[in-house]
Order: C-alpha cells, then structure tokens, then sequence
C-alpha cells in the first residue's frame, strides 16, 4: 500500500514537472510579447499556489520548498473559481482593465517561477527586481508526501534595517501607509504624508512581505519608471480601491444617533473603505486589547504605551509632518512638485523595509483549506492505524489557511502547532472543519518563503452561521468583547447614588429648566439634552447640556486605563460594545429623565437671524423631564401631536418629569427646530457639506434574525439634534485651542483628494452637468441644481451624491502641537469650519472625555485668573477663555500661564507627545467600530437575501468595460459588478467611441484561443437566464441556472421560489445592448458561508428562447 502511494506521488510529480515547463515555455511567450515586468511576475507566487498543501522544511522555517504537482489552476480555473461580484467598488465611468491583466500575466508567469532559485540580497542596498528571478528547480522523494517539503528556493528582498532612519532623514526613502487593493492584491498603494497621491506597489516581490496596515519605508522608483494614471487617457477609469474615502460622519454621527482575487470572496472590501457609508448615531477571545497589555502608563504619565498598546504602530494619518512624517520637507515638496507636473503619471516605488507591523497582522479570519490534505491521509489512513508509534500530523506538515480579507495573501499553518479541538476533528476526518472560520494571527514572513507563516488560535464556527460571523468580524477588528474588571468598576460610586451636596456649590443648578432628550428610541446611554428659553429682548437662549462623564472617569484609574482601550462603543443593532461599564453609562452618567445629574453645559444667545450674541460655558446639574425618540419628536414638528392634545401617552407620549407640562416641551422642540433650520442655513452658506444619502434599517425577528429591510432618510428632529451638537462641539473647540495652544485636542478633515475630485467633476461634465468644486461653498451649491435638474430622476442623484462622497479622506483627531506650524491645516472641509472637536457623546467616546478634561481645566483657569488679576472689567470681557471676546495677552501673559498650566495639572490635560498617541488611537479605533458596523450591515443583508434565496431587481450601469460592468443597486444602496468575460456561449462586444457594451448568446461553445485553457466560465455565473416559454406562461416554468448558496452548484428553481418583487421586473433579452447609466434586471443572492466569505453576488437577468 505505502509503496502505491509513494509511486503516486512520484507520478504526479513527474506530471507536474512536464506540465510547469510547458507552462514556462507559454508564459515566457507571453511575457515577451506583453513586455511584463519582472516584479508582476514574482508578484504571481503569492497568489497562485492554488489549493495544493504545502509544508515547512525540515532543516528551519525559513527552507520552505514547494511541490510541482501539476495540480496549479491555469488563467481561466482561477478565474471560474472567483467571485463574480465586488463591494462599494470605485465610481468609474468607463472600466479599466489594465490592472485585471497585469494580474493574469502574472497568474500566467506562475509555473515558471514556481520553484526558482532566489539570489539572497544584501540588506546593503535594495535589490533589482531581476534578483527575484532564479533558475528552476523541482525536487521529490518517494518517501514525501504532497504535503511535505520540496524546495524553492525563491527569495523576498531583504528588508534594510540599520540604514533606514538615516535614508529617511535624508530623503531617501519615505515614511507610509501601506494599503491594499482588495480587488488585486497584486496592487498595493503607500500613503506619504503630505504628498498628494498614494504610491504604487506594483507585484509581491516589490510589496516586500508588507501586509495590509504596515507602516514601511519606500523608496519612490525614478520618475522613467512611472506607469500612466488610470483613467488619464480619458476613455476610461479606474476601479481600483480608492484612498480612505469618509462620507462627513461628523455631521452624521450626531443626527441619528470580490470581484476576481483568487479563489475566494473577501468578507470586506473596505477600503471600502472606498466610500464609507454614512455613520449614524448608533454606528458605530480572546479579543481583549488587555490580554496584549503588560504594564502600560496613562495619560499623565511619561509612557507611549495606552494600555499596552503602541499607538504608533498603527494608523497616524492625523499627524503632520512635522512630527509623525520625519522626511526632510524638501523632499516632500519635490516629489509632489514632479507629480503635480506629470499628472498623468502614477507614481510607484517599492518597500525596502517594515518600519511597524500592523496590528492586523494579529487578527487574520479565515478558512482552513484542508481538503486535499484530508483526502491525501485517508489513503495513508490504513499505514498510519498499522504503525502506533506514528503520529498523524507530521513535524513538517502544514495546512494552507485563506483569510476572508482579499487584501491578505494565503497563508501556510503548521498541522502540529493547531490547537488540540482542531487536530482532533482532522484526525477524525472531519470534513466540516474547512467550513470552520478560524482565528489566526502571522507569526512571521521568512524571506525564503512565498506565504507567511501563521498560527490558528481558535474556531469560530460555521461560516453560514450569524453568531460565528459576528465573533469573527469583533475579533478582526480587534473589539474588547469582554466585561469589564472589577477593578474598573470599584471606580464607580455604589448604587443608590445622589449628588453630593459640595456639588451643587460648585454648579450652576438646572433642575428648574424644561430640559429633555431626544435618541433612538432604544437608546439608553443618554449624554446629551436641551432646552431653550425666549428672553424679553426675543432673543433665544439655547442650552445644550452633556453627561459629566469626567466627573466619574478620573485620570490615570483603572477604569480611565479601560476606556482608553475601548475607546469608542460599538453598536451593532441589537446590541453594543460599552466604552464604559453600564453603571456607569446606562444610570450614573445617563441623562435620566426625573433623577438628577451631572452636566457639561452650554448656552448660547441666538438672534432671530442666527447669530450668536454671546455663550456661557460651565459645569451644572440637571434633571430631564422626559426622554423623546426621533419619532415622537418629529410628529410635534409635524403638528400630529399638537398642543390641544388631552391625553399625551395617547399619542405615544411617556411620564412627565417636574412642573411642567407637554405644551411646554412642545413649544421648546419648535421652537428648538425654527432655530436649528436657521442654523443649518447659515452654516451652508458658509460653505459647509450636506450630502444625504438613503440607510438600509432592518426589522429582526425574536430570534435577531433579519426579515425585511427598508431604505430610510433622516429627518427634521435628526437634523435638529444635528445642528446643536454641530455649535456645541465647535464652541468646545475654540475654547480649548485658546487655552491650549500645543495641546489640544481637534478634529480634522482634509480637503478631499483632487484626482478623484476631478474624475468626478469629468463624469458629471460627460453627462451635462455642471459641477463647480474650487470650494466646499460652491460644491454644495453645484449639487443643488443638480438635484433640481435631476428632480425625476431620483436614482441618479443618490449615484451621484455617492459618487461625490468618494474623494472625501477621513476626519482625525489630531494634536494641535503636531501641525502648530501649519494651523490652516486645521480645519474641517466638509463642515468649513477652522477649529472642531468632539465633545457632545462622552459615554460613547473617549476623546471627547479628554475634552471634557480640558473645557474643565480652561473654566477653572479662568476663574483662577479673574480672581487673582484686578480685570474684573464686565461679565463677557472678564471671560477671557470662554467667552465670546478672546485676549491673546491673557494667554501669554505669566499669570495667565500658571494659571492654565495649574489647572492642567489639576485636570490631567496630557502633554502633547501622550496626547499625539491618544488621537493616533482613537483615530485607529474609529474606523475599527466603522468597519464592524458596515460588516454587520452586510451580514444582516447577506442573511436576508439568503433567506429570499434570489431577488430580482433594477439597477443602474456606473461603469462599463469589455470585461465587467460596476452596477448601483437603488434597492439595497450598494454597488456591485458582474463580470462577463471569457463565459461559454457568450459574445462580447466592446464598442470603445460609444461606450458601449453587447452581449450576444450562442448555443455553440466559445473558440478556445491559443496559449489558454479550454475551461470557460459557465454562463450562470454571469447570468440568470429564464426560458421565454416559461416568462410567457405567466413565470410557470423554471429558472435555468438558479445560484446555489455556496457559489458551486447550478441547479433548477421553481420561480416562485424568487422574491416577490421579481414579478415587477422582466428580464432583458439577448443580444443586450448596454450603456452607462442604463437600467438593467439583475439578480442578487447570498454567497459564501460554508465555502468562503460570506458576500452579495449580482447576475443578469436574461430571458432566451435558445435554452
């Protein structure tokens, strides 16, 4: 028996070996005739290993060698095996497909690369790419199995080391964030700060082994050697993933509350974040942040660390240069000098080494692929029970484990080193476990070695399952799931709690204002409230009152350790992530109607026209009256319930609080609404952003299972609270940027990236319409006429307003002393404010809880001042920190210094090098609680249509391409792409001058062209093709081609079985005639689960009487 299996090995081998060298002799024609670099070609190692096992050497780690079995899948196995489908995919107006083929010639070169023999670099210098290629070399054994090692010798350059921060210092090389394209990860792109275009590494040997989130040291490849910028030639556009797009949650936060990558879809394309959707209100083991920590320092005290956890290790795009970016400026300003001057170029370079590894490299999900590995020991199985003293996993063996990231390459996982559970239901032959999601993290990436080297740490479950995607999605994004330490909560004050008497002597006492909130209605961390009065001069004085959070979160305690960590509070439907205990952030801290609390308060004195007269910042207590919903508050706006009404819990209304009656909250929330639209007014002829886009919302059953879904917009008691929050946040940020020049904390967003933008202002000019970006002002005031002129066409325009979202970067926190050279670096595009923080949601936040520690430092200094100086000149002159009146002298003046320095102390402001750290965090934070909201959105979307099984529906044609189309679905407000290129029977013909597309059906199979294989893509990957006899019958018949759930297996379905909207739209018919912006038939359904990550696949609808 074993000497059969060794002979099969060695005749697959063999096999192996003849096919590799004809595939050489194919790929080094085509690579001539394409005139393919050598970096695309090493580029294809990584990802072409197929599903083949491979194992570590047995000398060390770092001989890994590989089999050449034959068993690599060609150009089209791959392509049949990807998804048909992307997520939040680029606005293009015409497709590119430049990108796609660099990465099938690369795919094509594989065989030949395979197995080279690498030349091992010296770290003096950076290696040509030539070094990456070797001569090839195949061995075997008669006595290995597939999973053992063979060789390769192939070797990564290796990473400087001692000379980087001096080439750094000099301009040599270049700080950057290293991101990738999770529609080819075969394109990375380094962000340098400060320069305007992101950099473009180009292929897995010039990546360097750098993984998504690193930060490197590039260096930017001469300006000969620079490739053209896509969409530059003017007939058609990138699709690539776009910078870290943000679609103003500033302004949304507030009001309410794969395409082709291999062989399997990635669960996020984030990067996605190419256009993040809007955040609401509410958006947002093990998987503790703590178990990394050891002994960290807080704020206050002389540490980077944040609770074990290197902030600079992460995400810094908030810091200027000055600080975070250490290249001299001179060579900043060159490079953008020369791409500014060649805008048609993109620039590229290289990683020459990895300055700080990711924090992703610790939280890799994915599926362990170990079919093939399986199958191989149960031939081996009778040999293996024969021998006792032999074990079932070999010293040597590994497994291949695909992470559900696209943006992350394969990785090799050791069989002995998983954990007990796992080797144990492979030793049992368990072929469920390959639809386990598994937990991992990268151990290494050794230079010999095409993978990195990765260690399984637990199972998640089935990847069809809910409840195993969410713990996967916290984990990925490293989410602190569990409670919280009792020594957190011994920082809390016991239960009944009632403020202390010495409070209300320090405090303005409220407790006699009409004060209520207005949140979700499932609300229950309730941290801000308002109210408002008419004075006898008509002039309208707003207060805006904010949970005292930093009464009870002192500095430097256990508990203000364990919200640093948290940072923010998750939200995910029907349930959260506290940042803070729930004594704390659902009772103590809460704004509660009927029992009294602490408070951060701020009144303003409004004209009638919207200004503001004058302000008073302070410390108070309050009690809420009543607590209201958007809903209830937006029927008194709409006069459903009305002033005259008799009974108010009738109308929905709840308990009363104090001595006041409903006509009085009535009358405030009108009035409160007349004033929050002036506001809004002013503020956009200012020149600030409102883009509104539609929200999906879910109803879930008992069981939280998702079973209709409804596309919602905001409204006026969303826009009310919007705008309070908007002043009290921008009062918060003047007040603490006087006091605390260097040191405090704001919140910025750049302008938005001026390539995109003017591929925008290109689109919208193809089209008739005129759009005007010089300023955000006019931005705003373009998409205005727009929206009047596309006043039927309401589809258009949410595709236009998602496309005009696209070139927005991200908002960050920031430290004043970072950027106190370029102050107008400051502000907030999108809001057109110069100075902005965070400071209205302290219970979900931890930068606003900073915040808070620095309005109570500069009120206290204040008053320290005033008492000790003889300027008691006036009420409004006096405040000379708060006030509306600012005295620059006060602040530079010696008494003034003290007096601030003192109350920092006091206060625990942190000094602005922990502070940098803070906001480098809590930016990093952010988007981990964005990416978790956007993923539980996808999966309650996935869950939905798997239930629906298929929906039929209209979409829009965003971009079009002699290989793929990018659609805009109106019903689910996503983007997608169906991928018609190389189907059998289908004909595709791409009419470049008039962008457009037809697709023809033929009843023959498609001609099989030289140097490929002759496996074509079925045509039910690209379409739901319905019979014409049945669609005349009344839809009585079958559907042909029905997708199967796993994305694997076509099968006939009863069209009844289709949504019932499917009967609303009627399929199209071959031969298709498409063009940009038509409206289409597709068909959605959920893919993924138990066979790979879990995504929304879209196909043609068609209908033919050939089938």
């Amino acid at each position: 028996m074993k000497a059969g299996v060794e002979q099969a090995v060695v005749e697959r081998v063999e096999d192996g070996d003849k096919k590799e060298k004809k595939s050489r002799r194919r790929s080094n024609r085509r690579s001539k005739q394409n005139n393919s670099n050598s970096e695309a070609a090493c580029s294809s190692v990584n990802e072409s290993q197929g599903n083949v096992g491979l194992s570590l050497a047995k000398r060390s780690p770092s001989n890994v060698k590989y089999l050449g079995l034959g068993t690599y899948p060609s150009v089209e196995q791959e392509s049949a095996k990807a998804s048909p489908v992307s997520f939040n995919s680029m606005p293009a107006m015409h497709i590119n497909d430049e990108a796609d083929q660099e990465q099938v010639r690369g795919v094509a070169n594989f065989h030949s690369l395979a197995s080279n023999t690498g030349v091992r670099t010296s770290s003096k210098s950076f290696p040509d790419p030539d070094s990456c290629r070797g001569s090839s070399e195949t061995s075997s054994s008669k006595d290995s199995s597939p999973y053992q090692t063979l060789s390769c010798d192939q070797s990564n350059p290796s990473h400087w080391s001692v000379e980087v921060n001096e080439a750094l210092e000099k301009g040599d090389l270049f700080r950057a964030l290293f991101r990738v394209n999770a529609h080819n990860r075969l394109e990375a792109y380094c962000k340098i700060d400060g320069v305007q275009t992101d950099i473009l590494i180009n292929g897995v040997a010039l990546q360097n082994r750098a993984v998504e989130g690193d930060i490197v040291a590039i260096k930017i490849d001469p300006l000969t050697s620079w490739t053209r910028m896509k969409g530059s030639s003017g007939s058609s556009n990138s699709s690539a993933t776009t910078e870290d797009g943000n679609v103003f949650q500033e302004v949304n936060e507030i009001s309410g509350d794969s395409c082709k990558s291999g062989q399997r879809l990635e669960i996020y394309s984030e990067l996605d974040y190419t256009g993040n959707p809007i955040v609401s209100r509410n958006d947002y083991g093990d998987l503790t942040t703590s178990e990394k920590s050891g002994q960290a320092k807080s704020i206050g005290q002389e540490s980077n660390l944040i609770n074990g956890y290197n902030p600079s290790a992460s995400y810094h795009p908030e810091r200027g240069s000055s600080s975070w970016q250490k290249e001299p400026e001179d060579a900043i300003g060159k490079i953008s000098f020369l791409i500014s001057s060649h805008p048609s170029k993109r620039p590229t370079g290289r990683v020459v080494s990895i300055i700080e590894k990711s924090s992703r490299r610790d939280t890799v999900v994915g599926f362990l692929n170990a079919k093939q590995w399986l199958a191989f020991k149960e031939g081996l199985g009778k040999n293996v029970k024969r021998n006792k003293n032999s074990s079932f996993f070999s010293e040597h063996e590994f497994i291949q484990l695909v992470p559900t990231d696209a943006r992350f390459p394969k990785m090799m996982v050791l069989a002995k080193d998983l954990p007990e559970g796992i080797r144990k239901r492979l030793n049992d032959f368990d072929t469920t476990m390959v639809m386990e999601l598994v937990a991992a993290r990268i151990e290494d990436w050794y230079e010999e070695s095409n993978f990195p080297y990765a260690r399984v740490l637990h199972v998640f479950g089935r990847g069809c399952e809910m409840q195993p995607n969410i713990d996967a999605i916290l984990f990925q994004n490293s989410i602190n799931c569990s409670e919280f330490s009792s020594e957190s909560i011994s920082c809390l004050p016991c239960l009944p709690w009632n403020v202390p008497p010495l409070e209300f002597q320090r405090r303005k006492d409220l407790r006699n204002k009409c004060i209520f909130t207005i949140d979700p209605s499932t609300a229950t961390d309730l941290d801000d409230a308002l109210s408002i009065d008419i004075l006898p001069t008509g002039t309208y004085r707003v207060g805006v009152h904010i949970a005292d959070v930093s009464y009870f979160v002192q500095p430097d305690t256990t508990l203000d350790l364990e919200a640093q960590s948290r940072s923010t509070t998750v939200y995910m439907l029907r349930r959260k992530i506290s940042m803070l205990p729930p004594l704390l952030s659902e009772n103590l801290g809460s704004l509660n109607p009927g029992v009294d609390r602490l408070a951060f308060s701020i009144f303003w004195d409004i004209s009638s026209s919207g200004n503001v007269i004058d302000r008073w910042i302070g410390r108070t207590v309050i009690r809420s009256c009543c607590k209201l919903s958007y809903e209830q508050a937006q029927d008194i706006i709409d006069g459903i319930v009305g002033l005259g009404t008799a009974n108010a819990s009738e109308n929905g209304l709840l308990e009363l609080h104090g001595d006041f009656e409903w006509s009085d909250v009535m009358t405030s929330i009108k009035n409160l609404n007349d004033i929050s639209r002036i506001l809004k007014e002013n503020r956009l002829k200012d020149g600030g952003l409102a883009f509104e886009n539609s929200k999906i919302s879910y109803s879930l059953d008992e069981d939280g299972i998702p079973y209709e879904s409804i596309l919602c917009q905001r409204k006026d008691s969303n826009f009310l609270i919007e705008e309070f929050m908007l002043l009290a946040n921008r009062t918060a940020a003047e007040v603490i940027a006087r006091a605390f020049r260097d040191t405090a904390l704001l919140r910025r967003h750049p302008e938005p990236n001026m390539r995109k933008l003017r591929e925008f202002e290109a689109f919208c000019s193809k089209h008739g319409l005129a759009l005007d970006t010089s300023s955000s002002g006019q931005f705003r005031k373009s998409l205005e006429q727009i929206k009047e002129t596309l006043k039927d066409d309401s589809v258009l325009f949410d595709i236009l307003i998602s496309y005009a979202t696209k070139p927005m970067q991200v908002a960050t926190y920031f430290c004043t002393g970072d950027l106190k050279n370029n102050e107008d670096e400051w502000g907030h595009y999108a809001l057109a404010l110069p100075l902005y923080t965070h400071f209205t949601s302290p219970l979900r936040r931890y930068p606003d809880i900073v915040v808070h520690r620095m309005l109570a430092a500069a009120i206290e200094a204040e008053e320290m001042y005033l008492k000790n100086s003889a300027k008691n000149q006036g009420d409004v002159v006096t405040r000379c920190f708060t006030g509306i009146s600012f005295d620059n002298e006060v602040t530079d003046s010696r008494e003034g210094h003290e007096a601030l320095s003192a109350a920092a102390l006091k206060y625990g402001v942190p000094g602005r090098e922990l502070l940098s750290d803070v906001a480098a965090y809590c930016n990093e934070r952010k988007l981990a609680s964005r990416h978790v909201k956007d993923a539980i959105d996808k999966l309650y979307m996935w869950v939905l249509l798997k239930e629906k099984q298929i929906l039929i529906t209209e979409a829009r044609v965003l971009g079009l391409g002699p290989r793929f189309m990018s659609l805009y679905i109106p019903t689910l407000a996503i983007e997608r792409r169906i991928y018609y290129d190389e189907v059998e029977g289908l004909f595709v013909e791409w009419l470049e001058t008039t962008s457009t597309l037809v697709l023809s059906l033929f009843a023959y199979k498609s001609s099989v062209r030289r140097g490929y294989s002759n496996k074509f893509r079925a045509l039910e990957d690209a379409a739901l093709v319905v019979s014409s006899y049945d669609q005349e019958a009344d839809l009585g018949g079958s559907a042909v081609g029905a997708y199967d759930s796993g994305a694997t297996e076509v099968k006939n379905l009863d069209i009844s079985r289709l949504s019932s909207q499917s009967s609303e739209v009627d399929p199209m018919v071959f031969p298709m005639t498409v063009r940009l912006l038509s409206t289409i038939p597709v068909a959605l359904h959920a893919v993924g689960g138990d066979v790979g990550p879990i995504d929304i696949s879209a196909r043609l609808y068609m209908s033919t009487y050939l089938r």
